[in-house]
């Protein structure tokens, strides 16, 4: 299970900078897609810490 959270937790990341990159190309397209597309980014990226935190507290016992 813990092979599992960590590839979950690398998807996150890879989910974020797919975001970050669709910002970029979108941006003077359409800027509220933009802002949404840099929410879901940002919380890709806070999960992806939040899960690697929870994942190292829960299996260093």
């Amino acid at each position: 299970m813990n092979k599992f959270s960590k590839i979950i937790a690398w998807a996150y990341l890879v989910v974020g900078i797919v975001f970050i990159i669709e910002v970029f190309v979108n941006w003077n397209i359409d800027r509220q897609k933009s802002w949404v597309s840099l929410l879901m980014a940002a919380l890709a990226i806070f999960m992806f810490f939040f899960k690697r935190r929870y994942r190292n507290k829960r299996f260093e016992k």
